[in-house]
């Protein structure tokens, strides 16, 4: 009767250490998604800074020139 409950508590320390190990992993990859997304947002503000109605940059409307695509160099 004494090795099933010392089985019993060493699976039962064995699944709280997996449970937090896990935890720790699952924290990592959550700061990891938030770091992205903070990374693509910032990414996706730069590409459209500076394009829009407000900043007056507009394709042009006659010509052959500047009517189809709007780059900066």
């Amino acid at each position: 009767m004494d090795a099933s409950v010392n089985n019993a508590v060493s699976a039962s320390m064995y699944m709280n250490q997996a449970q937090t190990a896990q935890q720790v992993q699952m924290q990592v990859f959550r700061d990891a998604l938030d770091n992205q997304q903070q990374q693509v947002t910032a990414l996706m503000e730069s590409a459209t800074a500076g394009f829009g109605a407000e900043s007056g940059s507009h394709l042009a409307s006659e010509g052959h020139l500047g009517t189809q695509v709007n780059t900066y160099a």
